[in-house]
């Protein structure tokens, strides 16, 4: 079942980007942010010699692992949850494994692909970054994997127990932690008891190591503690990917233990209340 999960994950991937309504969902919020990043590109940030769309990047890098790894993950499965196709997978032998072993590669590949995309285009009209070392590319490519690792298995644990209505409120939190997370604005221009919540989080961590891998090793001094803190950085987000890896399958198991069709119905009933 795990073959026929990372098919039926290729095959959605494959749908999505041949989808003009789904492309433009992936991609509208990026290219605003590049837009303006673009307009900002000769705004410098202090003495660093760097300009802030250049410090911006790395962060909108960020982002689409951690918004987009984690996030999409919840709402497909709030949505498959509300339309029974999680229970039509139930009901084949081992189906529940290759539904989420396709969700998991559909939701990966989609990262990987803006990944590209976005990197690609903020080098072409933004610049002053690149992976072109070996020690640039090692250390992008490790950030990547072991930040997907902390935020997919955060995802389907929230899109095990969360409903449509409180999974769209859910934005508003992750966002506000995006915004304290130096994302898009050093961390050491905030008050110390915001850098301190922001650190607990792997959004910043994620951020952290982006910059690392692509920015020039000066760009090191706006850093706290000037150090890029690649032990730190690892440490976090490997403690949020093993505690999810941990606590996702036992989450999972019992959401699926749960569905039926009376449950189904009952979400349905409750939904049209709430429209009507």
């Amino acid at each position: 079942m795990i073959r026929t999960g990372i098919n039926r994950g290729l095959i959605e991937l494959r749908q999505a980007y041949s989808s003009p309504v789904d492309l433009i969902g992936q991609f509208l919020t990026p290219a605003i942010t590049l837009l303006v990043l673009f307009l900002l590109r000769n705004t410098m940030y202090d003495n660093s010699g760097l300009s802030v769309a250049e410090l911006a990047v790395p962060g909108l890098l960020s982002t689409i692992i951690s918004f987009n790894g984690m996030y999409a993950l919840l709402n497909v499965l709030v949505q498959d949850r509300e339309d029974g196709t999680l229970l039509r997978a139930k009901a084949v032998p081992k189906g529940m494994v290759g539904y989420f072993v396709g969700k998991i590669v559909t939701t990966t590949g989609a990262v990987l692909a803006q990944l590209a995309i976005v990197l690609g285009v903020s080098m072409a009209i933004i610049g002053g970054f690149s992976i072109s070392s070996l020690g640039a590319l090692a250390t992008f490519t490790w950030v990547v994997v072991l930040g997907l690792l902390a935020v997919l298995p955060l995802g389907a644990i929230l899109g095990s127990v969360l409903d449509a209505r409180t999974g769209f409120l859910l934005t508003m939190p992750l966002m506000a932690v995006i915004a304290i997370s130096g994302i898009f604005y050093p961390i050491t221009a905030m008050p110390g008891w915001l850098q301190g919540l922001a650190q607990v989080f792997p959004i910043y961590w994620l951020g952290l190591g982006m910059r690392s891998a692509l920015l020039p090793a000066d760009a090191v001094a706006i850093e706290l503690d000037q150090s890029w803190r690649h032990l730190e950085t690892v440490a976090v987000l490997g403690i949020w990917a093993v505690v999810g890896l941990l606590l996702a399958p036992m989450v999972l198991r019992r959401m699926a233990g749960h569905e039926s069709g009376s449950t189904m119905a009952a979400r349905r009933d409750k939904a049209m209340q709430r429209a009507f």
